[in-house]
């Protein structure tokens, strides 16, 4: 819960947020835990222009855009909900992989690096959401991630991606755009994925959407049972029973699906 100063912060639109890594966490896009607080006008004014300064290098992040792109202000990313990542992180926290999608007019420390699109729609969006925030992939990441989550590991890390028009990615999709859309801050997204704002808030319903996305994502790397076995038993290797519930629970949907 945030507490009275950040109440009436947000209800300043000359104000903005900055974000740190703790300012969100795996399925909650604000903590209430805030860096800093920034005038707006001047913060935008700033990115635009360090944006438009970058863009002619080829090894800007801004590259892949289009000049008219760049060229408009109105498409910096801080105006639109992205999908950031904590990069300190280590293999032994509850996750290592700590993915959200935060909403517009925010800004980001380095410590929470964010996403560009230059291609593709909110429904991939959701989609690499879906896969970042599931156990399945964090516990490939917890194999090699060390201190930080850099774009090096970050960059490397399989996506099982087979395509749109497949059924459990579009499922995939519709349950990390759920998850996702916590609040009318992220209404346009949601709208854009075909998902309804704040359907997947009542906890019993996110619990039961997170198992099932589990199960999805755990579908298309093409694993079994047995697979599913070792990565909840060994997610923490100091307690192998820890997320036996969850394990149960995955695989109820694993077995539906498949």
């Amino acid at each position: 819960m945030m507490d009275e100063g950040a109440l009436v912060l947000r209800d300043a639109p000359d104000t903005w947020f900055v974000y740190a890594g703790a300012s969100f966490d795996v399925w909650n896009p604000d903590t209430g835990a805030y860096f800093a607080s920034v005038n707006a006008q001047q913060i935008t004014d700033h990115l635009q222009h360090k944006r438009q300064r970058q863009h002619g290098t080829s090894s800007s992040p801004f590259a892949e855009f289009t000049d008219d792109h760049i060229g408009d202000a109105d498409t910096l990313p801080c105006l639109r909900p992205r999908i950031a990542f904590r990069d300190v992180t280590n293999a032994t926290n509850t996750r290592t992989i700590v993915a959200a999608l935060v909403p517009g007019n925010i800004v980001i420390t380095n410590q929470a690096p964010y996403l560009l699109w230059p291609r593709g729609q909110a429904a991939d969006q959701a989609f690499l959401l879906g896969v970042l925030s599931s156990m399945v992939l964090d516990w490939v990441a917890r194999r090699v991630v060390e201190l930080h989550l850099n774009f090096h590991i970050f960059n490397s890390l399989p996506i099982a991606d087979p395509g749109s028009e497949h059924p459990v990615r579009d499922r995939v999709v519709e349950i990390a755009g759920r998850l996702a859309a916590v609040d009318d801050r992220f209404a346009e997204w949601a709208a854009e994925v075909g998902v309804p704002v704040g359907s997947a808030n009542d906890e019993a319903t996110k619990q039961d959407l997170i198992h099932e996305l589990d199960a999805c994502v755990a579908l298309l790397y093409g694993l079994d049972e047995d697979d599913l076995e070792v990565i909840y038993t060994t997610f923490d290797e100091k307690r192998p029973t820890r997320y036996v519930d969850r394990l149960a629970a995955v695989l109820e949907h694993f077995r539906r699906l498949r």
